[in-house]
């Protein structure tokens, strides 16, 4: 498969290692100081695009335009999903989207469902999350950690918002679900669910150890995305 890097920091360039073991060919590279028009998408199979939140949109219209499925790692940007999806559907593209490409991580998301779903009707197991990730990464909460929020509100319905707190829990009522969010210098990622309850607790965790995993699920991605239409994410991937 012939694969364009779009972003080439230190995730584009863990990436490209691992697409090449893979037998794939990186046939572009689009970074801060080589923008995206100076990749010919005629000899691109898919695009895998980690980049900054703001020019994520960008650069999935752009791939649109020229006919070529897109991977998006780049997190931040749903605001604009309802617009992109529409995009996709009207220009028959491809687009698969995650706020972590770790095949761990997406099990842990599965998980995460049932596991608020079976405790709905406890409401004395009192949820709240916690993620550490590194001083470099750009957005608090995580993308992972705001899909892991938003699957507990889905699943329990007498949570209906969450409440962010740098460097500490916050202060949330009954209805809230607390967010802490730490930044630790080189941390991968982090994500500890607590359900705490007048007589225990449930821990649900995951501890990522470096970031191939999220480098492997990106290729994986790709794989799954070529020759398909459509709006995808990596819940269809561990499913396919």
């Amino acid at each position: 498969m012939k694969l364009a890097l779009i972003g080439y920091g230190k995730m584009g360039k863990i990436i490209e290692e691992i697409a090449v073991s893979r037998g794939h060919v990186i046939v572009g590279k689009a970074s801060s100081s080589k923008p995206i028009d100076t990749i010919d998408f005629t000899k691109v199979d898919v695009a895998i695009e980690f980049s900054i939140p703001n020019i994520a949109v960008n650069h999935i219209e752009y791939c649109v335009k020229h006919n070529t499925p897109i991977v998006v790692g780049t997190t931040a940007w749903n605001d604009h999903l309802p617009y992109v999806k529409e995009l996709i559907e009207e220009e028959n593209g491809a687009l698969l989207y995650a706020s972590n490409f770790s095949i761990g991580v997406n099990v842990f998301f599965d998980i995460n469902k049932r596991l608020a779903r079976l405790l709905a009707n406890y409401s004395e197991y009192v949820p709240r999350l916690e993620e550490t990730h590194h001083i470099q990464k750009l957005d608090a909460p995580s993308g992972t950690a705001v899909t892991i929020a938003n699957d507990i509100m889905l699943e329990n319905e007498n949570i209906t918002s969450w409440i962010l707190g740098e460097g500490k829990l916050p202060e949330a009522n009954e209805r809230q679900l607390a967010v802490a969010s730490y930044r630790t210098p080189n941390v991968p990622g982090t994500h500890l669910i607590t359900y705490e309850s007048p007589i225990d607790s449930i821990q649900l965790s995951h501890t990522a150890h470096s970031r191939e995993g999220f480098a492997l699920g990106a290729v994986i991605a790709a794989e799954f995305l070529q020759d398909k239409k459509g709006t995808f994410t990596m819940q269809d991937v561990i499913k396919f």
